[in-house]
């Protein structure tokens, strides 16, 4: 053309906008820029609507820019191009600050206005937006119900849908194909298929657009059955059907993995002759990778002349979705040789890839290629490389994507919190979900869930409160998921009775919600309550999964429920057969801990399969009952057996050895453990050898080894080598250790009662007076010592002196008639050591009741003759109760085992296995 004037200049680029070449229709409104054409409204709109197509942000920012120097902001028709603009690229703030500076609103503003919001994942302040709308008596036409019955779909807003129908009816819009199709759409969302039928037998005429409607609706409820039964009636009908049709009846077999059918209907595809249609072939290509059938995926795909790029896309979604995703990546290198340009959905599927293998480099070369694109500022793809940042344990690269995306909805600020909370860091996870509530983005159920783990990783309890209260006033307090999520927070900040109230307040409960109160009570402390839960559970036919079995066989090893672990242990067999290594090994560590190292070793033995963990807990149950030859074969086979040995095997070989005195051995492993067996030397490690020297006597050498620690020595270490200072009687040691660990925790009980026992056994009852009236005057008080004892299936809790317990007065005259017999046996009273239980020690009376005595009293009159007793104690055996059940053992003639806090003793016919070392 010799002259183009602005006219011309418009239509070509409307015509571009209208062939879908949005891209070419930009590049000719710069070229006309250029040549300094002045664009005019009609140059504007279609501009705009190029932006739109592309999600391009930044140049729509420009247009606008441009429209504002020219005054044409104030046109309605180019004012409501602008909110469409900003809406399709997910910048809600700036299409809301264009309505409400628009003079004066048409129609087209507020239907505009209305989609944006929808379009933007803000449901709610559509429908307010329609209301208010009304208000004003604006009369709306089909784009205002289709905006508004979209809005009340997404909120699952039912009785409002209704309303809106009603309004539909009352305007004569009934016969009109587009709402009709929504509200099925809008039915079928809300789970009302039923209505959605209702609408589609009531139309006038059915052609294929509304049996596409009813196939649709049918597939968003699941219902993959009845799209089936619809399509055959539908062809049976004589109704051809179209492209639409098959998608929908494909998405349908995708769905319920129905591959049959989807062979049959891709016979019917091509019978019908549409096998030259792209789009309906990458569906094809969609359904079978869904259907984990990739192979006959890429046998469509090869078969396609000239794959498109919605082709390339399929196949790359199918590799990612059958969790392959280094060949998706190689599709996208192979599509870009075969200069196909990548689109949104090409980049969040490679993006996704990378993040499911970690592929951070690879990431960050698909990043490269993003920046400068049109796609730069695309809200999905900027939330998706944050997820893929994230994912591959780069938090900052994350941030600094979220920070510059130029608007964010509520998946990206969901995606962000999310990746906090993974990488543990619950204050930046908090910090910003603040943030996007002041920013006044709804949350959602993801980020709700973010942010209660959050809570939970920081224990932030009032925080955790805050969230409950928003999550009360949103649509998610009757979500499952969500309360499973509070009942977890609650207990992981040990705010148990929360916990409980939140769980019985629950109308339904899955596996989740059990094991999160389970668990919750087991990490609280209240392993009685987690047991009683899981047999309710049992009660009300919920099918346990392995986190309820491990939870469930941790309390019975927590108190020593040796009866109750077996019948679980039966449970595990009936329901998943023989038990997997994490399972193995629960139950081996159950069995040590219960006291039957007999069951503990049956069950590793006929373990399938055992990983590090497996022969951990196996060792780590040996050294618990100082069995520290067995330990030592056992660990012989483990290195014959090629196992790779971390940190935690030398510490319970270690242990083992310790506990049954076998020094050179020790002191060989200790040495050996980091250039023999690719372990290094930990604080656990120089804590075993301090008790090994200890218990040999050799405490100089033991003192020498913590004060040689290349860390800080903790007081667990420092107040083993107290320990043996009690039962070597090295008073001097003893007094300076004491200090020792009193500077590192003066509320240490343990110290002043070890040091006060120091003082006893030697003679010093001056010194033990002194160290008890410290005490005393630093109110530092012991934790009060509790037994437990299991009879019946049933276990039973005693405390010092206990007053409660049904049976207390049986057993309490079993013990005193014991007394008598021990006496006349050679018992005497030790009084030179502070017992462990709070408020004891100053009578006789007192000490003659201390919980693990009343234990074993109630096994003697509960159980038959020669039954072993099992008791567990939270504290350390004081001396005087160690030879009291010695005593017992031998008069009563039974196998008494009690599991204290530091070890197992197997106490037969008067003598310990500890060797009286403890």
């Amino acid at each position: 053309m010799p002259a183009r004037d602005v006219v011309s200049w418009s239509t070509l680029i409307s015509g571009y906008v209208k062939c879908g070449r949005a891209a070419n229709a930009l590049e000719l409104y710069i070229q006309m820029q250029q040549e300094l054409v002045e664009a005019d409204n009609i140059t504007f709109l279609s501009v705009l609507n190029a932006c739109a197509c592309l999600s391009a942000l930044e140049e729509g920012r420009l247009v606008h820019a441009q429209i504002i120097h020219r005054r044409c902001e104030s046109d309605s028709f180019v004012a409501s191009s602008l909110i469409d603009m900003y809406g399709k690229c997910g910048n809600i703030k700036e299409a809301v600050r264009v309505f409400n500076n628009m003079p004066v609103r048409t129609l087209v503003s507020w239907n505009a206005m209305i989609v944006s919001f929808v379009k933007c994942r803000q449901a709610k302040n559509a429908f307010e937006l329609f209301q208010r709308m009304q208000c004003e008596q604006i009369e709306p036409d089909c784009v205002t119900f289709v905006g508004v019955l979209n809005a009340c779909a997404s909120m699952g807003a039912i009785e409002e849908g209704r309303h809106v129908h009603a309004q539909v009816l009352q305007r004569g819009h009934k016969s009109n194909v587009i709402i009709a199709c929504c509200l099925v759409d809008f039915y079928s969302k809300c789970g009302s298929i039923e209505d959605a039928c209702k609408v589609f037998n009531d139309a006038p005429s059915q052609d294929v657009a509304y049996w596409n409607a009813m196939i649709a609706g049918h597939r968003k409820c699941s219902q993959g059955k009845s799209v089936f039964e619809l399509f055959y009636q539908m062809l049976h009908q004589g109704i051809k059907p179209d492209s639409l049709t098959f998608v929908g009846v494909l998405e349908a077999c995708a769905c319920v993995t129905a591959i049959e059918e989807g062979r049959q209907v891709h016979a019917h595809i091509i019978q019908i002759g549409f096998e030259s249609d792209n789009f309906l072939m990458s569906c094809l290509v969609g359904m079978y990778a869904k259907c984990d059938s990739i192979e006959d995926a890429c046998r469509v795909f090869n078969h396609i002349l000239l794959p498109d790029l919605v082709s390339w896309n399929s196949l790359i979604l199918g590799y990612l979705k059958c969790d392959l995703a280094e060949k998706a990546l190689e599709l996208c290198q192979q599509m870009k040789r075969q200069c196909v340009q990548p689109d949104g959905t090409t980049f969040v599927a490679a993006i996704k890839a990378c993040g499911q293998i970690a592929a951070i480099e690879e990431g960050r070369w698909i990043h490269s290629q993003i920046i400068g694109s049109s796609h730069e500022s695309d809200l999905i793809i900027g939330t998706c490389l944050v997820e893929m940042y994230a994912k591959c344990g780069s938090i900052e690269d994350a941030s600094r994507v979220f920070n510059i995306m130029p608007v964010h909805d509520v998946v990206s600020w969901s995606v962000m919190i999310s990746g906090y909370v993974n990488c543990g860091d619950g204050d930046s996870a908090l910090d910003l979900f603040r943030m996007m509530q002041q920013d006044g983005v709804e949350a959602d159920k993801v980020s709700f869930l973010a942010a209660l783990n959050a809570c939970a990783i920081i224990r932030a309890l009032e925080e955790g409160k805050y969230v409950h209260a928003l999550i009360v006033r949103s649509v998610y307090e009757s979500d499952i998921a969500v309360g499973s999520c509070l009942v977890d927070m609650y207990c992981k900040c040990s705010s148990i009775e929360d916990a409980s109230s939140v769980f019985n307040t629950m109308a339904t409960h899955d596996v989740v919600s059990w094991n999160a109160m389970i668990s919750g009570y087991m990490n609280c402390g209240q392993a009685e309550k987690a047991l009683e839960l899981f047999w309710e559970m049992q009660e009300q036919d919920v099918e346990p999964d392995q986190v309820t079995f491990v939870a469930t066989i941790n309390a019975c090893a927590n108190v020593a429920a040796l009866e109750e672990g077996r019948r679980i242990h039966e449970l595990v067999i009936r329901s998943r057969g023989m038990p997997n290594t994490i399972l193995g090994s629960c139950l081996v560590d159950m069995y040590a801990k219960c006291g039957s190292i007999n069951d503990a070793w049956r069950v590793f033995n006929h373990m399938p399969a055992r990983d590090v963990l497996s022969w951990n807990a196996m060792l780590g149950g040996y050294a618990m009952h100082g069995l520290g030859k067995e330990a030592f074969r056992l660990f012989e086979k483990m290195c014959r057996n090629d196992v790779a040995i971390d940190s935690m095997t030398i510490v319970y070989l270690l242990s083992a050895l310790s506990r049954a005195g076998l020094l050179d051995e020790g002191c060989y492993y200790y040495e050996s453990s980091t250039p023999v067996y690719v372990s290094p030397v930990e604080v656990e490690h120089h804590g075993c050898m301090v008790a090994l020297l200890g218990r040999a006597g050799h405490l100089d050498e033991a003192e020498d080894i913590i004060n040689s620690m290349p860390c800080h020595p903790s007081i667990s270490i420092w107040m083993s080598l107290l320990a043996a200072c009690r039962v070597h009687g090295n008073v001097k040691m003893g007094e300076l250790v004491a200090k020792r660990i009193l500077v590192l925790d003066p509320e240490s009980a343990c110290s002043y009662v070890l040091l006060s026992n120091i003082y006893g056994a030697t003679g010093n009852l001056g010194g033990k007076e002194k160290v008890q009236k410290i005490r005393t005057k630093r109110h530092v008080y012991k934790q009060p010592g509790q037994s437990w004892i299991e009879v019946n299936n049933c276990v039973h809790t005693f405390v010092v002196n206990d007053k409660e317990h049904p049976k207390i007065e049986e057993i309490r005259a079993e013990l005193q008639s014991l007394y008598g017999r021990m006496k006349a046996a050679g018992y005497v009273a030790n009084r030179d050591f502070e017992p462990h239980e709070a408020k004891e020690g100053k009578n006789d009376f007192a000490q003659h009741f201390h919980s693990e005595r009343l234990a074993i009293a109630f096994g003697l009159i509960t159980t038959p003759p020669g039954t072993p007793l099992r008791i567990l104690k939270n504290l350390r055996v004081c001396v005087d109760c160690h030879t009291t059940t010695k005593f017992i053992s031998k008069i009563v003639r039974r196998t008494i085992i009690v599991r204290d806090l530091n070890l197992f003793h197997h106490i037969e016919d008067g003598v310990c296995s500890c060797g009286d070392y403890w």
